[in-house]
């Protein structure tokens, strides 16, 4: 099974609510937020035992695809694409699955984003093992599903059949809040199996993945929901039938070229025209690509596949749901940065983080990167200042970044609007600090 899968990890974005360290040419997914690896390194290698190297794919663009390379020394440099414009994840992963499509019928691409922690790398391969399973017996779409652990409006949601036919507990509508390091009741069901699916004729026409005397550890979806208001985020997290979309899918390539010719009609035939462009070599597939992929609806795979076909209904859609197993963060924001560095365990704490709780106040934490410090009558702030001596006094909740060339200062509640200083900059053409 491992030679089907074709982890695509998309590492595109910019990274501007982590400014001043995230930019153009060293986002996010280059830097070394979770341990002493970057983000994308540590995606590649929890990604390496379900797949050979050569079966991985990396879409990024001009700016960060050389730095990717250094990085990423497994890899060929032609693993690794660089799109003309970004086109958000439709086109990203459609152009994916019609190469694949023509080189390998079998192919199960995995969708991967570059900048995820992930707190039980065992438990996320075993789930990861059981979606390409799924994947790979049918027209079969999976999601991963994360349990919710507050009304959060910045992620979709997916509404899962939590019925008897589904293999759920009926407990699920009545759990009570998850621990947000710490699996839930309904994770820990839906964790993993150890014996393969008895019944490998799974269609989009209903039947669901079972495997024998154990729980299924997939649901039918019902729907997709895109960054709810607060109100109906908080209906979403009381019904108990809700995850948020953790932007992990697994799909056959046919399965998703397929559904791109249906539901993105005026962009799937670019795609492909790219895709076969590839086979007469390099140079035509580089002119194809800049020709033909700036032409591409700009659309995330969510809105142009995912959520049409679940309007197809649970029976007809073929779209299943995994609850996650295993710990998983996407680190938004400084603010979920220190949410992170602050709670323990940390096993895999940076050279020169230091948490200092104030008079045994675990809560208060302060999270500081530096050479060295010190806190007086200091709570909850998160100050990184690499290579420097820290004093923090008579501060609450602050976050403070330096680098050689900027310096931020807000607070961690207001650290969502960083993104706002990176559009600023951009408006006053200030390339230098972008």
């Amino acid at each position: 099974m491992a030679n089907n899968l074709y982890p695509v990890i998309l590492a595109g974005g910019r990274g501007t609510r982590f400014w001043p360290l995230s930019r153009k040419r060293r986002a996010k997914q280059l830097l070394p937020l979770n341990s002493s690896k970057s983000m994308i390194q540590e995606t590649v290698e929890r990604l390496l035992p379900l797949a050979p190297a050569k079966n991985f794919w990396v879409i990024t663009n001009d700016d960060l695809r050389d730095p990717i390379v250094r990085q990423l020394k497994k890899l060929d440099k032609k693993q690794i694409v660089a799109e003309p414009v970004g086109r958000n994840t439709a086109p990203a992963i459609g152009l994916a699955a019609f190469l694949l499509e023509r080189r390998d019928p079998g192919a199960v691409i995995g969708m991967f984003p570059s900048d995820h922690v992930i707190a039980d790398e065992k438990r996320f391969r075993e789930d990861i093992r059981r979606a390409t399973e799924i994947a790979a017996a049918g027209p079969n779409i999976v999601v991963i599903g994360i349990k919710p652990t507050r009304a959060e409006t910045g992620y979709g949601y997916i509404e899962v059949n939590t019925g008897p036919a589904s293999g759920q507990s009926g407990k699920a509508k009545n759990q009570p809040a998850a621990d947000s390091h710490q699996l839930s009741e309904c994770q820990q069901l839906t964790a993993h199996s150890d014996e393969p699916f008895a019944n490998s004729q799974l269609t989009a026409e209903g039947r669901q993945p079972k495997a024998k005397g154990k729980e299924p550890g997939a649901v039918p979806v019902r729907r997709f929901t895109e960054k709810p208001n607060a109100e109906v985020a908080e209906q979403f997290v009381r019904a108990g039938s809700f995850f948020w979309n953790s932007g992990m899918f697994v799909w056959g390539a046919k399965t998703l070229a397929d559904a791109l010719r249906e539901h993105l009609p005026n962009s799937a035939p670019l795609l492909e025209e790219i895709a076969a462009a590839a086979i007469q070599g390099t140079r035509k597939f580089e002119k194809t690509f800049a020709k033909l992929y700036p032409k591409c609806e700009n659309i995330s795979v969510d809105y142009a596949v995912l959520e049409p076909r679940s309007a197809k209904g649970e029976g007809r859609s073929g779209i299943y749901c995994i609850p996650a197993g295993f710990g998983w963060n996407d680190l938004g924001s400084w603010a979920a940065l220190y949410e992170h560095r602050s709670s323990p365990p940390q096993p895999t704490q940076l050279r020169h983080l230091s948490r200092t709780p104030e008079s045994g106040n675990e809560a208060g934490a302060n999270v500081i990167v530096s050479d060295e410090s010190f806190t007086s009558d200091a709570e909850g702030n998160f100050i990184h200042a690499d290579g420097k001596f820290v004093a923090a006094m008579g501060v609450r909740n602050l976050v403070v970044v330096e680098t050689d060339d900027a310096l931020l200062i807000t607070t961690r509640e207001r650290s969502q609007d960083v993104g706002k200083v990176v559009k600023w900059l951009d408006e006053k053409k200030m390339k230098k600090l972008v």
